[in-house]
C-alpha cells in the first residue's frame, strides 16, 4: 500500500495534481528564518513520513504523537509515504501549497530542496542543542548539510553489508567464521554457494545485490567505490564513472548475473523491501545477499535460531579499503513556507531527544544517529549492529548536489542497460557520462 494516514490530510487533490507536476519549481514566498508567522501559527502541524514499514508507522502514530501533543497542546497529523511516490507527491503538494510542515526523505534529495527554496536552513535551531549533544550527533548531521548549511535532521545512519547463512557457508566446505575480504573472494565464494536445477537453472543464489531501480545505483557506488573510484568529481560538476574504476565496477556487477559463471538469478527483485519471511536469506534462495542494518535486525530477531554472518565492506584485489554505500539515512525537514515553524522544529527535536528517539530507533532497528549509541544495550546486544557500527568509516554516500537524483536515475538506466546486456558495460557509462555531465552542466 503506498500511503499510509494517521489522520486523513488533503491527499486526494495532492493525488491528483501529482501527475500534472514533474519538478519542484522554486516558488516560495519569503519567509522568516526562524520563528512561525504571526497571521498562520496554530497547534497543528502536518508531517510525512518516508516509507511504509508498519512497526515505524505504529509506534510513531500509537508512541510517539500522542506524547507529543500531551506535551504540546499540539495537533499532528502524520502520513506515511512509500518512497516510489514520496517525491510526486511532494511536487504536487508544493505546488497546491498544501505542502507538509515537516516532511521526511532521503540525503540525496536534500540539495534539490534547497535549490528550488523548498526548505528551512536549521543552523540556528542546532545551535541552541547543547554541545554535548551536537558532539553526538555529528557524524549524523556532516552527511545532511549543502553548501556547509544544516537543512536536515538524519534520524538513522544507513549502510549496506553482506549478510550470509552460515549454514550454508559450512555446507558448501567454506569457512562460516572467514568471510572473504575481497570481491573477487565474494564472487568465488558465491559461485560455490550458488545451486542449480539439472537444466542449469539457478535454485539458490550464491550472492544477491539489489537491481531493482535506484537500488542498481546503490549497488554500484559500493562497487566503483571499493574499486577505487567515484561517481563524481569533488565539486560535483562532472561525472567521474566512467573510468578504469567504474568499468571494473559494473563488469564485476553484470557478472554475478549474467554468463556461465552467473551466481544471481532474478534481476530487477526488490528483495529489500520484501517481508522478513520472504528475504532470499529466509526462505533459501539466496546464501548471500546486500542487506541494510534494519534488514538484517529483523532476520536476526525473527529467526534467532539462524546462524548469521556479516561480511566487512570487500575491497577489490589491489585496493586498500573497501568501501559500502551509506552515510546518513532519512531525516527530516521543514518547509520554508510552514506557518509552525518554531512547532515544526519543537517535533523534529521531540525525535532526536534520547528519552523519545531510543524507542524509535529499537522499533525500526535503524543504525542509532547517535555516536553515544554504541554503549547503549540496543546495539551492545545485536552483534548485526555492532557490525554495522564497525564499517560506518568505511560507507560512502551518494553526492549531496543540486539536480543528484535526476543524475542518480540517468545513471541507474544504463546501469540497467548493462546489467541486461543491451550494452557493454564500457557503453553503458560513457553514454551515462555524457547524459549526466549535461544535468549536472545546470548546477552552473
Amino acid at each position: 500500500m503506498g500511503v499510509i494516514s494517521r489522520r486523513k490530510v488533503a491527499a486526494a487533490s495532492i493525488g491528483m495534481l501529482a501527475a500534472a507536476v514533474l519538478a519542484l519549481t522554486g516558488c516560495s514566498s519569503n519567509s522568516s528564518t526562524s520563528g512561525d508567522t504571526a497571521s498562520g501559527s496554530s497547534k497543528h502541524l502536518t508531517v510525512w513520513f518516508p516509507g511504509n514499514d508498519p512497526n515505524e508507522s505504529k509506534y510513531v502514530e500509537q508512541t510517539m504523537v500522542p506524547k507529543f501533543e500531551r506535551e504540546t497542546g499540539a495537533k499532528v497529523d502524520v502520513t506515511f509515504v512509500d518512497y516510489t511516490n514520496l517525491s510526486p507527491k511532494l511536487n504536487a503538494a508544493f505546488a497546491a501549497g498544501s505542502a507538509p510542515d515537516v516532511f521526511g526523505h532521503g540525503a540525496a534529495a536534500v540539495a534539490d530542496f534547497v535549490k528550488n527554496d523548498r526548505i528551512e536552513p536549521l543552523d540556528s535551531d542546532v545551535e541552541k542543542l547543547s554541545a554535548s549533544d551536537r558532539k553526538d550527533l555529528a557524524n549524523a548531521l556532516a552527511g545532511a548539510k549543502v553548501d556547509g548549511k544544516q537543512y536536515m535532521i538524519p534520524l538513522q545512519m544507513q549502510g549496506w553489508l553482506l549478510m550470509y547463512n552460515k549454514k550454508d557457508f559450512t555446507e558448501a566446505g567454506l569457512d562460516p567464521n572467514a568471510p572473504p575480504t575481497t570481491w573477487e573472494a565474494v564472487k568465488s565464494d558465491a559461485e560455490k554457494l550458488t545451486k542449480r536445477d539439472s537444466s542449469g537453472k539457478i535454485t539458490r543464489s550464491g550472492l544477491l545485490l539489489q537491481t531493482e531501480a535506484t537500488g542498481r545505483q546503490q549497488s554500484f557506488a559500493t562497487l566503483i567505490a571499493s574499486a577505487g573510484g567515484s561517481q563524481l568529481n569533488k565539486k560535483g560538476t562532472k561525472a567521474t564513472f566512467d573510468s578504469a574504476a567504474g568499468e571494473k565496477a559494473l563488469q564485476y556487477f553484470v557478472s554475478l548475473y549474467q554468463g556461465p559463471d552467473a551466481v544471481a538469478t532474478n534481476l530487477g527483485q526488490d528483495y529489500l523491501n520484501e517481508p522478513t519471511a520472504q528475504q532470499p536469506l529466509v526462505t533459501g534462495d539466496a546464501a548471500m545477499t546486500i542487506q541494510t542494518a534494519q534488514g538484517a535486525s529483523k532476520i536476526a530477531a525473527a529467526y534467532p535460531n539462524g546462524d548469521w554472518g556479516v561480511v566487512q565492506p570487500p575491497k577489490f584485489a589491489g585496493q586498500s579499503e573497501g568501501y559500502a554505500f551509506g552515510g546518513s539515512g532519512p531525516g527530516m525537514m521543514i518547509n520554508k513556507d510552514s506557518k509552525n515553524k518554531t512547532l515544526a522544529w519543537k517535533f523534529i527535536e521531540f525525535m532526536i531527544d534520547p528519552a523519545n528517539y531510543n524507542g524509535y530507533i529499537k522499533t525500526i532497528g535503524g543504525v542509532p544517529n547517535r555516536s553515544s549509541a554504541l554503549s547503549t544495550a540496543y546495539v551492545k546486544n545485536s552483534p548485526v549492529l555492532g557490525a554495522w557500527l564497525k564499517a560506518s568509516s568505511q560507507w560512502v554516500p551518494n553526492p549531496n548536489v543540486p539536480n543528484w537524483v535526476q543524475a542518480r536515475d540517468t545513471l541507474d538506466k544504463y546501469l540497467e542497460q548493462a546489467l541486461n546486456k543491451v550494452v557493454t558495460p564500457k557503453q553503458a557509462l560513457k553514454q551515462a557520462a555524457s547524459e549526466v555531465d549535461g544535468i549536472l552542466s545546470a548546477n552552473g
